[in-house]
């Protein structure tokens, strides 16, 4: 299949530049994928569609505040770093920008000489392995005072609160972009969806460039995934295969959170994992585990949309693709929800 295969014409108008509030009054697109119908409800009818006994899994990863802006010791200038992947004793692979004025020894100096930052080793795609200087301070800590939400480069309005663009369930940090489709949940919804007798079950995905990196190939089977680090926990394993021997689904809550269980199904079946993935899933992948996904609405050519192409259907979500822009939903990261069923 073609990149071009997964294109589509957006209005502007339709991304969505701040959350709406409360996270639960998004709209939802419900599809089935047995009859082909589509149903418009709002996200706080979610729990209609769960039944007693289904498992409900959800990415607890929790946004770093990754981008840094700094100035360059070597002849000034600006410069700035995207936080991707924890390479331990304070060495990280980021994003930088401009790329090519990041040389091999360049130093920043971010915050007002707060943090330092060397580049000890050169990555494609400009990417650079920095190495940070916080005297003595833990790195996180220092990133909670000076670093920003990063936020995609189609949101233009500034955030007011950084903690819209946390999950309300957020606890493991280590993403460098939010698992969207979870920003619609609230304490109360999910009180509600303990009510019907499905079970909350949480996996961990640090979304990195795996996730948000544009398909740059015009055949999709040459591309290749950025790796990202993902935790299935026994509990969650459990749920899971309890779910399994009594025909109860398993509903998963976003691209993430799929890509870990179906990750963990072919690298260590039925047991606990934690390990690197880069699954990338197209048209004609073989589901193990989702029964069902909510997730949100993808970026034209994207990994993401394919994935979503992969399980329902591609002329199914070309479909309510299209009802969707006909009856004006938000798109992307602050825009509504579709639930696959």
């Amino acid at each position: 299949m073609r990149t071009s295969d997964f294109d589509y014409l957006l209005p502007p108008d339709l991304i969505a530049q701040t959350p709406i509030e409360p996270r639960d009054a998004s709209r939802l697109l419900v599809v089935d994928r047995q009859s082909g119908e589509l149903a418009h409800r709002q996200f706080r009818d979610l729990p209609e569609y769960l039944r007693s006994g289904d498992v409900l899994v959800l990415n607890d990863s929790r946004v770093l505040p990754a981008r840094l802006r700094g100035t360059r010791l070597r002849g000034g200038g600006f410069a700035e770093l995207l936080l991707l992947r924890d390479l331990g004793a304070d060495r990280w692979l980021c994003l930088s920008r401009p790329a090519k004025r990041l040389r091999l020894g360049d130093a920043l100096s971010i915050g007002a000489n707060t943090l330092q930052a060397t580049v000890c080793e050169l990555a494609p795609e400009g990417q650079r392995v920095v190495q940070f200087a916080t005297n003595g301070r833990p790195l996180l800590e220092v990133l909670a005072g000076l670093g920003e939400m990063p936020l995609p480069p189609y949101i233009h309005e500034r955030l007011r609160d950084p903690e819209r663009y946390q999950t309300v369930y957020a606890r493991d940090p280590g993403s460098a972009a939010a698992p969207t489709a979870g920003l619609h949940f609230t304490r109360d919804l999910m009180d509600a969806v303990d009510r019907t007798g499905a079970h909350l079950a949480f996996v961990t995905l640090h979304v990195g460039l795996g996730t948000f990196r544009p398909v740059q190939t015009d055949d999709i089977s040459q591309h290749r995934m950025h790796a990202e680090f993902g935790i299935l926990p026994a509990e969650t394993v459990a749920l899971v295969g309890e779910a399994r021997s009594r025909g109860s689904r398993v509903v998963v809550v976003g691209t993430t959170a799929l890509r870990v269980l179906e990750s963990a199904a072919i690298q260590a079946p039925g047991a606990a994992w934690s390990g690197w993935t880069d699954l990338f899933i197209t048209p004609g992948f073989e589901f193990r585990v989702a029964d069902a996904l909510v997730t949100n609405f993808h970026l034209p050519r994207s990994t993401l949309l394919m994935l979503v192409s992969a399980f329902a259907g591609k002329e199914l979500v070309e479909r309510a693709y299209a009802a969707a822009i006909d009856q004006r939903y938000r798109f992307f990261s602050f825009g509504d929800a579709m639930l696959i069923l």
